[in-house]
């Protein structure tokens, strides 16, 4: 079976732009926003929806969430965008999280617990989006070698179908997207966690 080259798809999709459009790009940590931001600031007006209900605690979540503040504190500084980025925060509420994934608990790390944890984060993001007028809504999640790129885009399109915001593909991880998150880590400083955030998750590594 021939794998989607989402990459290639947003290219097009990209390319295709006959103006500047707004996206809200869900972000899950400043690392791997790092890379990102830069590759859709080229065409877009991005801000970003900072939600992850399923970071292990309190210090935790807030620890990455002002770790993105400072990055987005250096990128507009270094005016890497037409427009100044913004962060729509969002409380800790890992009941939300808990909630989605009863009952799959036991999944194996990448399976359908992780699935219906992606689920749950872009739901909020297009309601996010399709509330504040967004053009597109995209996610940091398909950066990670970890990820699996088709469930996220698949879902991202699901979600798509039912909503005014439309869902802008990706596979970050291609052209050295995860090894660029890495070095501009290294380069600002930045808190990289060792596992995606959950308990699940901490306790496979």
């Amino acid at each position: 079976m021939t794998k989607i080259d989402y990459n290639r798809i947003m290219k097009e999709e990209t390319a295709k732009l006959d103006f500047r459009p707004s996206l809200l790009l869900h972000v899950c940590c400043a690392p791997c926003a790092s890379a990102v931001i830069p590759v859709l600031a080229k065409n877009f007006d991005v801000d970003l929806f900072y939600f992850n209900p399923n970071i292990t605690d309190q210090e935790e979540y807030e620890k990455r969430q002002n770790e993105l503040i400072r990055l987005v504190g250096i990128y507009n500084d270094e005016k890497i965008s037409q427009k100044k980025i913004n962060i729509i925060p969002s409380k800790y509420m890992p009941s939300e999280f808990y909630d989605v994934i009863d009952g799959f608990e036991s999944e194996p790390e990448g399976g359908l617990r992780c699935e219906r944890c992606f689920y749950l984060r872009l739901e909020e993001t297009f309601a996010q989006a399709a509330q504040k007028d967004y053009d597109y809504v995209c996610s940091t999640l398909t950066v990670s070698p970890h990820k699996n790129a088709e469930i996220i885009n698949t879902i991202g399109e699901e979600l798509s179908k039912n909503s005014k915001v439309k869902f802008l593909p990706s596979d970050f991880k291609k052209e050295d997207g995860y090894k660029k998150s890495i070095e501009l880590s290294n380069k600002y400083g930045l808190y990289r966690q060792n596992y995606c955030g959950c308990e699940f998750s901490k306790n496979s590594k």
